[in-house]
């Protein structure tokens, strides 16, 4: 289900498009355009439609300001019939088409089919650009490495399927461009591509949030809301750090996952859905398995494809190719003729460890093509703290462990010595050693207690 916008001063007209429309879109209405403009920074509505003359408001001047904070937009002016040309000079400064009043809703119907067409399609080839861009500058996806043609060849194989996938890999190695590129490569392209964080949200709303609820099932519904399980219909649902998603809520996602229906928080009736799951995680799914902290029937559910994505450090032949590619592309973007860099500062580069993997890579390299008053990188152009921790993992580079030891011991050790590599850094060290943060936290707090 795209979001919809209708913006008419005429609270009849609101009411009645939304009720024609709440069926097949999640809706909005608003009869003040000043009210409306804002919730353009926050949410993608895929279609507006817009009253030509409101009141003290000209349509011209919205359709502007809309256009300016969300461009791919697709805006459908509403106008009396004597307003043709007025209408026909919107669509000169950016609107789709327009219907007349009264609204026949057959009419509209079929301007909304094509609308919706030619937002995918235009949402699509936007998304393709820049996802190949990302692909080559952000995310690793260039590299000669073992690990990463294994994981090239295995992109190409799944293009056909329809199976569930599971990504693993540390922050930063590009977990959602790859769910993303498995998607636009499927049958299911033309459909919607959901992303869901399971730690970004509550898990007091994440229910209501995959399974949508009724209004008034608890405090707080003022209305019947769809879940975005049910908005990704015949599209894939990218669940992004799944080992964050609690036990209770783990057992519904499986049933949904058997039977291909879902019942909203506070309902009764049940609904067929019917998209592709692909899940992320940068934690150790098996072993929080043996721990109880995950349910062993939904990780086989999710585990029928599996793909890792390697670290950067454990891919380190990629980052000379890697280095060379983002002197060259962001020297040209920020106008500095840096050509090179010398090969102390690349050794640095090949000894650090990147717990932000790729991404931190290029943001290492941004700040010394900023910084430098050379045309070759040179050390002291890069963060002072590689070379310190270059030294403080010299030091701990061998963590000793002897025959006998628990693996609690060792897990234990493990992450002491990490975290003071890290300089008490529980971020960087939670993505060195690949678990999340707070599965790291609560670690912590229970050696306290010991």
């Amino acid at each position: 289900m795209y979001p919809v916008m209708i913006i008419d001063d005429e609270i009849a007209i609101c009411q009645s498009l939304k009720f024609a429309l709440e069926d097949r879109y999640h809706v909005y209405t608003f009869t003040d355009p000043e009210q409306a403009l804002p919730l353009f920074k926050r949410i993608d509505f895929a279609i507006v439609l817009l009253d030509l003359k409101m009141g003290e408001h000209s349509g011209l001047d919205i359709l502007q300001s809309i256009k300016r904070i969300s461009p791919n937009t697709i805006i459908i002016m509403i106008t009396a019939y004597g307003s043709i040309p007025s209408s026909v000079e919107a669509m000169h400064k950016g609107a789709f088409s327009y219907v007349t009043k009264p609204i026949h809703l057959e009419e509209l119907m079929v301007l909304l089919d094509r609308a919706e067409e030619y937002y995918h399609l235009s949402s699509k080839v936007q998304w393709l650009s820049e996802a190949l861009e990302k692909a080559h500058n952000e995310h690793g996806f260039i590299g000669k490495s073992a690990k990463m043609q294994e994981v090239f060849r295995m992109l190409d194989k799944i293009r056909e399927v329809d199976s569930n996938v599971l990504i693993t890999g540390e922050s930063g190695t590009g977990k959602e461009l790859v769910a993303k590129i498995i998607h636009y490569q499927s049958r299911r392209h033309q459909k919607r591509f959901q992303t869901i964080n399971c730690a970004a949200i509550p898990e007091s709303l994440l229910e209501s949030e995959l399974f949508g609820h009724e209004k008034g099932s608890f405090t707080g519904a003022f209305e019947k809301k769809h879940g975005l399980l049910s908005v990704a219909d015949k599209g894939t649902v990218f669940l992004d750090e799944i080992g964050e998603m609690e036990l209770t809520l783990q057992g519904k996602l499986l049933r949904v996952i058997q039977e291909r229906k879902i019942t909203p928080v506070g309902g009764t009736e049940e609904k067929a859905v019917d998209f592709r799951l692909i899940a992320a995680t940068n934690r150790d799914l098996l072993k929080d398995v043996q721990d109880k902290q995950f349910r062993q029937d939904l990780y086989y559910r999710l585990n029928v494809i599996p793909i890792h994505l390697p670290a950067l450090r454990e891919r380190k032949e990629d980052i000379p190719l890697l280095v060379e590619f983002f002197l060259h592309k962001l020297s040209h973007r920020m106008g500095k003729p840096v050509e090179g860099i010398s090969q102390e500062a690349l050794q640095v580069l090949l000894d650090y460890a990147y717990p932000g993997n790729v991404r931190e890579l290029q943001n290492i390299m941004e700040r010394a093509i900023a910084l430098t008053y050379s045309s070759v990188i040179q050390v002291s152009d890069l963060p002072e703290e590689m070379t310190k921790q270059q030294q403080v993992f010299s030091d701990h580079t061998l963590i000793p462990i002897y025959v006998g030891e628990k693996m609690e011991q060792v897990e234990r050790k493990v992450i002491q010595y990490n975290l003071s590599a890290m300089n008490g850094n529980r971020r960087k060290t939670a993505q060195l050693i690949g678990i999340s943060e707070r599965n790291l936290r609560d670690k912590l707090k229970k050696y306290a207690t010991e």
